[in-house]
């Protein structure tokens, strides 16, 4: 990924690791038409993980997993690599063309990052598949968001936080809406889309949702200067958004979008 991508952080793998369903994976990827046999890349792999869960399903045929990152891919190589699932450290938008064609790309959790970039991204990845290869966009929309039971002083913050962090940044909080057009202007055909919810968050937090959410919070406040209304400082906010995103009323969902197709002939 670029080397300013915005969640960069000595935390980021665990992050990554610890915000992944294997059994969600799985099943996204067979419903887009994965299956044993098929030459895969997982473009944006980050720590890994979810290359492996592809190359099980697309063994005996090659997966390749495809990131920015030297500390990531040098830690899905010691923890993931071997019987066919393989690692190279690349920048998504040069010329990937010596790394052959392929009859499956994924990518997921990525466009989000690339507000300006996404559709050139896209473009770029399609060259890399087969005639009547099958790409898969998965994407949020709507991004950190949907909240219910926050007090207004926070929800309001929140909202301007969003908005002013994509305008400073490639952030994108609505990549999601965006990724049916992506292959349709590319061509592609038997396109499907779905929509589902990615994080839906009620009752006693998980540790989990509470690692994932305060460390983003964490991390771009460090990496992204930006004035929140109603608050003195990003500790302030970030301090008053950890007392009220635990309590047990509050209700916190974020839409997932799926769109895949298959690449035309030439």
């Amino acid at each position: 990924m670029k080397a300013d991508y915005l969640m960069e952080s000595a935390d980021e793998i665990l992050r990554l690791e610890m915000k992944t369903d294997p059994a969600v994976v799985e099943s996204q990827a067979r419903r887009a038409g994965l299956a044993p046999g098929m030459r895969t890349a997982d473009m944006f792999c980050g720590s890994g993980i979810t290359t492996a869960i592809l190359s099980r399903i697309a063994a005996p045929a090659e997966t390749v997993g495809v990131d920015a990152s030297e500390e990531r891919i040098e830690h899905a190589r010691r923890t993931y690599a071997g019987g066919g699932t393989s690692f190279v450290r690349r920048n998504i938008r040069d010329d990937l063309s010596d790394l052959g064609l392929f009859d499956f790309i994924w990518v997921r959790f990525a466009l989000e990052y690339f507000r300006n970039e996404a559709f050139s991204i896209v473009r770029n990845l399609s060259a890399m598949l087969k005639p009547g290869g099958i790409l898969c966009l998965i994407d949020l929309d709507h991004n950190c968001l949907n909240h219910y039971g926050l007090p207004e002083r926070l929800e309001k913050a929140i909202d301007a936080a969003v908005a002013r962090l994509a305008e400073k940044t490639d952030f994108d909080p609505y990549a999601g809406r965006k990724l049916y057009s992506h292959l349709h202007r590319l061509g592609f055909t038997d396109i499907r889309a779905e929509a589902g919810a990615h994080h839906l968050i009620y009752g006693p937090l998980k540790e989990m949702d509470s690692f994932n959410w305060i460390k983003k919070i964490e991390v771009i406040s460090r990496k992204v200067s930006i004035d929140i209304p109603g608050y003195a400082s990003a500790r302030e906010f970030l301090d008053d958004f950890r007392r009220h995103f635990a309590e047990p009323g509050r209700f916190t969902y974020t839409p997932l979008i799926s769109c895949w197709g298959r690449r035309p002939p030439p």
